[in-house]
């Protein structure tokens, strides 16, 4: 069985408006499941494919101190 994580995380969000999305990574946070973390890859695979070279410099930035 073949089974594509990637596209049924993109089908399980499609169409979801941003409170729809805010609420989907607050409570992927919150949860603490480590279930849940392919799921947040998948999104944050989106924000990065959807940033400007600026806006992804800002995003390292903010993890690299965030991880300090």
């Amino acid at each position: 069985m073949n089974f594509n994580l990637r596209s049924a995380i993109l089908d399980n969000v499609k169409g979801n408006d941003e409170s729809q999305l805010e609420h989907t990574i607050v409570d992927a946070i919150q949860s603490g499941e480590e279930k849940m973390l392919p799921g947040l890859g998948v999104l944050f695979e989106v924000l990065w494919q959807n940033s400007s070279k600026d806006e992804q410099t800002n995003l390292l930035k903010s993890m690299a101190e965030g991880l300090q």
